[in-house]
């Protein structure tokens, strides 16, 4: 039997500039509970950010929201068939989503074009805060897929 409700831990902002979403997206870099070599990539992508002339927090969180799938499809057994419904993706997994997107696309970028982690990850965060890159591509394959499988959006209970 299921006991009550689990409650969203709420974490501390990060010092640098007071963003508890940066904390969060610190967190999902971070590679073996190593927080301060992560953080010291994300501030250093944001340095980056900032030498291109756009304001690194401002970035960031247009970053974020911009690849966050609004529609995503989950996949329903019914009647001996599985049918991909399309349903909407609530606020917490969408930022989820849209953060392990971006780390895991500018991870695969090339290591000839760029110099270090940081410099992968600040331009993967200009690219999605301009609406290009990969990241977006995957939030549009994603809502290509809902909209494909609209028809069986009558499963969804």
């Amino acid at each position: 039997m299921r006991s009550g409700r689990v409650t969203k831990k709420v974490l501390e902002a990060d010092p640098v500039y007071g963003n508890r979403l940066l904390t969060r997206f610190i967190n999902r870099v971070m590679h073996s509970g190593k927080k301060h070599v992560a953080e010291d990539v994300v501030y250093k992508a944001l340095d980056l950010v900032k030498e291109k002339g756009e304001d690194p927090i401002k970035v960031f969180e247009t970053a974020i929201n911009t690849v966050g799938p609004k529609m995503e499809v989950k996949a329903r057994r019914v009647g001996g068939a599985s049918y991909q419904v399309p349903t909407e993706v609530r606020g917490d997994r969408r930022m989820a989503l849209s953060m392990r997107w971006i780390v895991q696309f500018a991870n695969k970028r090339s290591s000839r074009e760029y110099k270090g982690f940081s410099a992968k990850l600040a331009a993967e965060l200009l690219d999605a805060s301009h609406g290009q890159g990969e990241a977006i591509k995957k939030r549009d394959t994603i809502h290509r897929m809902a909209e494909a499988n609209r028809a069986f959006a009558h499963f969804k209970w």
